[in-house]
């Protein structure tokens, strides 16, 4: 099977890299600078996984029967533009926030899609080095909810990787639950500076980090997605068990990036306007977000 991982960034290098591992044939499509050292040195691999990995890599995609999609959430139209597929290539999403794989279906058609989550933890430490942060679940279904063989085909693949790997028939839900995760996790660690264990040991943010959960689960709710109220206390539990992670968002906001603040806390407050739900939690983290974003400390 021929792999192709569109947005080798952190999540997408180590899922690339641990497959290459594998022996798959593997195709990393990132930024020059990162695409340059991986093609003179390798991809190098730390903290839970050690490794040199020679994987290919390039600032374009290729044709591929599998392409792992794990782009930015604000660039999904333009990289699902660039994508080169044939009859039978599965695009599996494991984006952040909502609303990725019905962009990438209106470009490359819903029959090509396939929906995921993934709570694996990693850092991008420099171009051609990622650290393997975290170990957690990645859940794979079809958008709608039948489980096919193709899908089976694919967990077992990421599975022999030691991706672990499950299926569901429900990964609009899970899509949901991963959202309130991060809506409850990226943006206080973001405007704050902390890695996602102080949620739980500063009063403060634990009480944010609950009310803008809990603000998810309302918009949730209202949208159609069962939702339950137990959620907000896996949002701890995922904070947690990455105690020691920095989230993507505070990754971003770190190295002067854009950040996904609009996918993700900034989604609940435009689908809470939708339904008649009152965010206002989210729409303050959104508003600090950006603000830092357009700061001249961010520019630097």
């Amino acid at each position: 099977m021929k792999i192709v991982v569109m947005g080798a960034g952190a999540i997408g290098s180590l899922f690339g890299g641990l497959l290459a591992l594998r022996g798959e044939d593997v195709l990393l499509v990132g930024r020059r600078s990162h695409v340059d050292a991986i093609n003179s040195r390798g991809l190098k691999i730390s903290g839970m996984t050690d490794a040199i990995v020679h994987v290919r890599a390039s600032t374009h995609p290729e044709e591929g029967d599998l392409i792992l999609f794990t782009v930015k959430s604000y660039d999904t139209e333009k990289a699902a533009s660039s994508l080169i597929i044939n009859d039978d290539t599965i695009v599996l999403s494991l984006q952040n926030g909502l609303g990725n794989e019905e962009k990438i279906a209106e470009v490359v058609g819903r029959e090509h899609v396939i929906g995921g989550v993934t709570s694996y933890g990693a850092l991008f430490l420099e171009p051609g080095h990622v650290s393997h942060t975290g170990i957690g679940e990645t859940v794979i279904g079809e958008l709608d909810g039948s489980i096919t063989e193709r899908v089976s085909r694919l967990s077992d693949l990421l599975n022999k990787a030691g991706i672990m790997t499950s299926v569901t028939d429900s990964i609009k839900r899970k899509i949901w639950e991963k959202l309130v995760v991060n809506v409850g996790i990226n943006a206080i660690t973001a405007i704050t500076g902390v890695k996602n264990g102080k949620l739980l040991e500063i009063p403060q943010l634990r009480e944010l980090m609950r009310y803008a959960s809990l603000e998810a689960v309302e918009v949730g709710r209202k949208q159609g997605i069962d939702l339950g109220y137990d959620l907000i206390d896996r949002v701890e539990e995922v904070a947690r068990r990455t105690a020691e992670n920095r989230s993507s968002m505070l990754q971003d906001i770190s190295r002067g990036k854009k950040t996904e603040i609009d996918a993700i806390n900034g989604m609940i407050v435009r689908l809470g306007e939708e339904v008649g739900v009152d965010t206002p939690v989210n729409r303050i983290l959104t508003l600090l977000v950006r603000g830092i974003e357009k700061s001249e400390a961010f520019r630097r």
